[in-house]
C-alpha cells in the first residue's frame, strides 16, 4: 500500500510540474507573438499614450474579482505612478475580438507593456499593485538597456481609451 501512495503522489507532482511548463510555455508563446507584431498598433491598445507604460486589464461586467480587487489595486497603481502609467481596460464580452487577439482565458488578466508599446508581462488572475509595479519597473530597466543596445524604431501611436 505504501508503494502505491508513493507511485501516485509522484504521478502527481510530475503532472502539476508539466502544466506548470505548459502555462509557462504559453505565457512565453503569447508574449513572442504580440512582440513581433510590427508596423502596427496592437488590438486593444489603439487608445494608448505614445511612451508611456501601460497596464492592459481584461475584464467583464460580472467579475466579482475584477470590482472589488484588481480594479482597485489598479487604482492605487495610478494613484502612485500619476502619469508614469496608463491603466486600459478592455471589457472582454464587449470586444471579444480583442480579447482572442490577445489570447485571454479567464478574467481578470493583466498584460504590461512597455514605452514602445511591447507586451512584457501577463498576469492570469487577481494580481496585486506590488507585483505590476515590479513589472512595470523592470520593463522601464529593460528599455533603458535596449536603447543602448539597439536603435529606436518609434513608438506605437495610440489613444486613450478612458
Amino acid at each position: 500500500m505504501g508503494s502505491d501512495t508513493l507511485t501516485r503522489a509522484v504521478l502527481a507532482a510530475a503532472l502539476a510540474a508539466l502544466g506548470l511548463l505548459v502555462f509557462w510555455a504559453w505565457n512565453r508563446v503569447q508574449l513572442r507573438r504580440l512582440s513581433q507584431a510590427r508596423g502596427s498598433v496592437l488590438r486593444g491598445l489603439e487608445a494608448a499614450r505614445p511612451g508611456v507604460p501601460a497596464v492592459l486589464y481584461f475584464t467583464t461586467p460580472d467579475c466579482l474579482v475584477c470590482k472589488t480587487a484588481q480594479k482597485p489595486a489598479l487604482q492605487r497603481l495610478q494613484t502612485d505612478l500619476q502619469a508614469g502609467v496608463q491603466i486600459v481596460e478592455i471589457d472582454a464580452t464587449v470586444d471579444t475580438a480583442a480579447a482572442n487577439y490577445w489570447g485571454v482565458l479567464s478574467v481578470p488578466t493583466t498584460f504590461v507593456i512597455d514605452a514602445q508599446g511591447k507586451p512584457r508581462a501577463i498576469n492570469h488572475g487577481l494580481t496585486s499593485k506590488e507585483k505590476l509595479q515590479r513589472q512595470l519597473e523592470a520593463t522601464l530597466a529593460g528599455s533603458a538597456l535596449n536603447a543602448v543596445a539597439e536603435p529606436e524604431v518609434g513608438p506605437v501611436v495610440a489613444k486613450r481609451l478612458d
